[in-house]
């Protein structure tokens, strides 16, 4: 029978021999301070190091406020920034894909917490990939209020890691934006991406480097330099751009173009019986998408149900406004075009009964 009370032998069990050190990670968040620091409001109480971030809600700036709040991550774009070895833009990633949800119903961005969960805790990378989730935050206008980074020795390689984050944004009741306010005849606006942003990446590793074989590190003509600096562009942050479109015009709704593609997302935001008829002829998707198409023989369906195919946001709002909206955008340095327009459901259409529609027609320049 073993004697379950004997003391084995050998080294003495610890939390640093299991793979965590704690020493590591205190020396990671005093390297975190200043950099979330650099993103504080005035309602942001304290700092990071407290069991809880704080912000001080002055509701007299507002008559009937609404939290808004988004969830999001990176996906496998980390995959590419880990091949690669370089951690300091997928915190904009990170930060872009959440805002950018909160802005779609007005909401403007207060604050966001972040969940970095990583093999092995070394505090210089961290320090990288935190750098860029506060410029991010500084870009976007709201704090960096606080997050949490946990080491996972034996679940996740050592220089592996995951990214989350959580936000929150405020509306006024009656300024919320969204399907109610959208009408017939209404104007659809494109704003550029500035890239694949942050969806697609499982496909695009797959067509681009395995069945294409092509390095990260090489030169690609059509780009204009690397592969691994085309996929690893940042995500464009709109949010104070369409905050400034708001200020100015009678905007009906935002929609941000992530997974499901540019129709898939701009229904969400179309009340039932209505249809946004997009015309593909306004713009040419950058290369990158054509790349991925030809070298994996991709369908157009495919495509523009994977990827963003250069629209990373659109704005509804009535005719008279376009112009106006447009002058916002151009002077934020934000490429803009009249994407299309909004009309009643026909038979035709073969749309849903009990939701909004959009369709592409015509086919791209050059693409």
């Amino acid at each position: 029978m073993t004697d379950a009370s004997a003391e084995p032998d050998g080294p003495l069990a610890s939390y640093a021999a299991a793979g965590v050190d704690v020493e590591a990670g205190e020396r990671a968040v005093d390297r975190l301070k200043p950099l979330a620091k650099s993103t504080h409001r005035a309602e942001v109480l304290g700092g990071i190091g407290g069991f809880a971030g704080l912000f001080a809600l002055r509701t007299g700036k507002y008559r009937e406020p609404v939290l808004a709040a988004s969830t999001d991550g990176v996906g496998t774009k980390l995959a590419v920034a880990q091949a690669a070895d370089r951690h300091d833009t997928v915190g904009r990633d990170l930060v872009a894909m959440v805002v950018d949800d909160l802005v779609v119903c007005g909401a403007e961005p207060l604050f966001l917490q972040d969940y970095l969960a990583i093999g092995k805790l070394v505090p210089e990378k961290v320090e990288k990939i935190v750098s860029g989730i506060a410029e991010g935050c500084r870009l976007a206008g709201c704090a960096l209020l606080g997050g949490e980074t946990a080491e996972h020795p034996g679940v996740m390689e050592p220089h592996h890691y995951d990214l989350s984050a959580t936000g929150v944004g405020i509306v006024e009741a009656d300024g919320m934006l969204g399907p109610d306010r959208v009408r017939p005849g209404d104007t659809v606006v494109a704003m550029a991406s500035s890239g694949l942003h942050s969806n697609g990446y499982s496909l695009a590793r797959q067509v681009l480097l395995e069945i294409g074989r092509m390095s990260l590190d090489g030169h690609v003509e059509e780009f204009g330099r690397t592969l691994g600096d085309e996929l690893l562009e940042p995500t464009r942050i709109y949010a104070r751009d369409c905050l400034a479109v708001a200020a100015e015009t009678d905007v009906r709704t935002f929609a941000h173009v992530t997974g499901g593609g540019l129709c898939a997302n701009l229904a969400r935001v179309l009340p039932a019986g209505l249809t946004a008829e997009l015309d593909r002829t306004t713009w040419t998707p950058a290369p990158v998408f054509k790349l991925i198409a030809s070298r994996g023989r991709v369908t157009r369906e495919e495509m523009e149900r994977t990827f963003n195919m250069g629209v990373g946001m659109v704005v509804v709002l009535p005719p008279d406004d376009v112009d106006r909206a447009m002058a916002v955008l151009t002077a934020k340095h934000v490429p803009s075009w009249v994407l299309g327009e909004v009309r009643a459901t026909t038979d035709a259409d073969e749309a849903p009964a009990d939701a909004g529609h959009a369709v592409l027609r015509g086919d791209h320049p050059r693409f």
